[in-house]
């Protein structure tokens, strides 16, 4: 228990280290001193440091790419030596024009001791990096004069237009009396014969026509040298007296051999004469260590802090480290602890607060499934208190499931509502963080709470859970990924991606959490929940479906002219994750294929029924069907037992309470085949299911409609089964996994003490 403790803290600490360094880089990328303009300062320190402008010294070199490990350690201590007056970047010098680019590059060329200036090209271009380079250091095209020797500076970019270039060229070269001439340019202007294996013709200049100009220009002025990056290599090339230098081996990717290597160009000027000298640097011997050293620079310059980048890396290394070892030594048992006693649990009343978004007098799945469990957590002596929005002008059922007075409502505490969904605003946006809910829940004093959704008043739940220090447990109710047309996303996002990781994260969040059915465990499993589930069928009231009398059908008999047809029921919200133009389609196939007449009574409501209403009235399957709309939960026995089939296409259950409740009024099922559905419905034995095929499900409901014989065994086989299901069975059930909960948070509580 101690090395558990000791990681857990060790986590947290790397949480705090990686956070400090991230807001450290923020820091420093926000708060160090702006630099602009750097190459007016630079200017001036280059004419102020040289004595004699006939007399003087620079170096030239190209593709810095930021290099940490070879520039700044190895070329920079070489310049700063070398007795050089200047250096400049023939292009290249900064990897990305990103800002943080720029800024670990003022960062390097702040460890020389000589000025130095920059052309402007293809990577100083990239990222929207061409403002960058223009506030931080200057213009894309410039020039100076260092006594008769001119420098010219172009942009091969195409950020500027090359024919303004030209024309201002022109002007520079026709001046009379002056001496060398050295112009840069960041794109060659001449092919090189290498034998590299990255040739791109879009490392030279791509314009014709500005190179052609340029080269006229370069040949009628006889310009002295002409210097490029963007190769890897050194290239010397002499054309009508002018010589055409390509250099970049100052740091990105050099091979190290014989065509690429580091070095730099040093520029000797004399009055006229002007002599160049390549200078190769030695870095890197080894093959193998070379590759080592350049991966590790590459590392190390992602973020240009010196040591902070040492540690961060040290640190993320520790929180992976720290990750595996809990996945592959620390071992999980995903069956219940069976050392626990839960019996002091089961020999006393418990205070059980359950967090909802819906409840009655919303009728659905969820809302009904929770009010019996309270029910028969009530009957067995518990307190139970139902954590739910409030609808307007209405509130939650008593025991006979209708309306009841607010006064009567002291089981519920009621959020107030922000906002409404729905038709009629069935579906109820709380606000959860009001003073007067948190405190109503802490004098309730809760021993354990039960959630019933992943969002919203469950997010309630268990931080209300985790200030009380007590356990929780979330019943998954419902396949997230049907309802994604609910939410302001992109459908696929939703239902593919952040429906699955919120169910995840939500449920390893609980300390347990109930599944009705088989397939609903193995779904959790396989998206990655690692805490203690329990497999629970919801209940049903069983008794109240046998008591139901033949003559209190005869009246919905007459009203929906149901006399001498079979009756085909299904009970669902009318909402677009129902699958109900499935049944549609399957009425209109139906009418040409049974020999029996039939008629499909659907109840519910939902935002979809004008929709699906006019389908009705339009493809003319008003003598076949009939929207019934949302029916009190206590008639809804008498509906059931007019059936004589029931019909479920929905593919978003998790267990379908209305099939069980269908079954336990004697009615086979045919329903699509889900994850909900296949453990419920059992074919041959209570009903069919097929796969989201229209001809085989039509196929095995007109089985039953003709076939009185199969219909009724299949019948009375549906009620035996459904019979298994009752309330108390279930409220005993859960009961049991409220002790089991509560021994294990006791234990825990005990091992943490210890």
């Amino acid at each position: 228990m101690k090395h558990i403790r000791l990681l857990k803290w060790l986590f947290y600490l790397n949480l705090v280290i990686v956070g400090f360094l991230i807001g450290y880089k923020v820091y420093l990328n926000l708060e160090r001193p702006e630099f602009s303009s750097v190459h007016t300062e630079q200017l001036q320190d280059i004419k102020n440091r040289i004595q004699d402008p006939e007399q003087f010294q620079f170096a030239v070199l190209g593709n810095i790419n930021n290099s940490v490990g070879v520039f700044e350690k190895r070329f920079i201590p070489a310049l700063n030596q070398s007795g050089l007056d200047f250096m400049i970047s023939a292009g290249n010098a900064v990897s990305g024009g990103g800002e943080d680019k720029y800024r670990a590059l003022h960062g390097t060329l702040s460890h020389l001791t000589i000025p130095y200036l920059l052309t402007f090209g293809e990577n100083e271009y990239q990222d929207f990096g061409s403002f960058r380079f223009y506030e931080h250091f200057g213009p894309y095209f410039y020039n100076f004069k260092l006594g008769r020797s001119q420098f010219i500076f172009l942009d091969s970019t195409g950020k500027t237009p090359w024919r303004w270039q030209i024309e201002w060229l022109k002007g520079l070269l026709q001046e009379q009396n002056y001496g060398p001439v050295f112009l840069f340019i960041g794109h060659p202007l001449l092919p090189i014969q290498h034998d590299l294996f990255f040739k791109r013709e879009d490392q030279y200049l791509q314009d014709t026509l500005f190179r052609e100009a340029l080269l006229g220009l370069i040949s009628q002025h006889h310009v002295t040298a002409v210097f490029s990056a963007n190769l890897p290599l050194f290239s010397e090339q002499t054309h009508g007296g002018t010589e055409f230098i390509t250099t970049g081996g100052a740091g990105g990717l050099v091979l190290n051999d014989d065509e690429s290597f580091y070095h730099y160009v040093a520029v000797e000027v004399n009055g006229d004469e002007v002599s160049l000298q390549m200078q190769r640097l030695e870095i890197g011997q080894h093959p193998l260590l070379k590759r080592l050293e350049g991966f590790w620079f590459f590392v190390y310059s992602l973020f240009y802090v010196g040591y902070i980048n040492f540690f961060l890396l040290i640190s993320a290394f520790m929180v992976v480290g720290i990750k595996l070892y809990q996945r592959v030594f620390i071992g999980r048992d995903y069956y219940p602890n069976f050392d626990l006693d839960p019996t002091p649990w089961l020999e006393r009343p418990l205070r059980v607060a359950m967090f909802t978004n819906n409840y009655l007098p919303f009728i659905g799945g969820v809302p009904l499934s929770i009010e019996r469990l309270r029910r028969g957590l009530q009957a067995l002596g518990h307190a139970v208190l139902v954590v739910a929005p409030q609808y307007r002008n209405k509130s939650v059922n008593d025991s006979s499931e209708k309306p009841a007075a607010p006064e009567n409502d002291t089981h519920v505490i009621r959020a107030p509502s922000l906002l409404g969904f729905g038709i009629s605003g069935e579906f109820r946006l709380a606000n959860i963080f009001t003073r007067r809910l948190r405190q109503a829940i802490r004098n309730f004093h809760p021993e354990i709470i039960h959630v019933h959704h992943p969002i919203w008043m469950g997010s309630l739940g268990v931080w209300m859970a985790r200030r009380l220090n007590v356990p929780v447990v979330y019943t998954y109710h419902t396949r997230l990924e049907h309802y994604a047309h609910f939410v302001p996303l992109p459908g696929a996002l939703f239902r593919n991606l952040i429906s699955h990781a919120l169910i995840k994260r939500f449920a390893n969040r609980c300390n347990g959490v109930i599944v009705p059915t088989n397939s609903a465990e193995e779904y959790l499993r396989m998206i990655g929940v690692k805490t203690s589930i329990f497999v629970q069928p919801t209940g049903i009231d069983y008794d109240r479906f046998q008591s139901v009398s033949d003559t209190s059908l005869v009246p919905l008999r007459q009203r929906f002219a149901l006399q001498g047809k079979r009756v085909l029921i299904s009970v669902s919200r009318l909402s677009t994750e129902k699958n109900i133009d499935f049944l549609l389609d399957a009425v209109n196939h139906l009418q040409g294929t049974t020999r029996t007449p039939f008629h499909l009574l659907i109840i519910g409501d939902g935002h979809e029924r004008h929709r699906l209403q006019e389908r009705i009235d339009s493809e003319g399957l008003a003598d076949h069907v009939t929207l019934v709309g949302a029916v009190p939960p206590d008639e809804m026995p008498l509906y059931y037992r007019l059936g004589d089939l029931f019909v479920f296409a929905s593919k978003s259950e998790t267990q379908g309470m209305v099939i069980l409740e269908a079954m336990a009024a004697a009615m086979p099922v045919v329903a699509v085949r889900s994850s909900g559905i296949d453990d419920v419905v059992r074919d041959d034995e209570n009903g069919f299911k097929t796969p989201d095929n229209l001809k085989l499900w039509c196929m095995k409901a007109t089985e039953l409609i003709d076939n009185d014989t199969l219909r009724a065994r299949l019948s009375h086989q549906a009620q035996s089964f459904a019979q298994q299901y009752s309330t108390d069975a279930f409220s005993n059930s859960v009961q049991r996994i409220y002790a089991w909960l509560l021994a294990a948070h006791a234990q825990s509580d005990e091992e943490n003490d210890w």
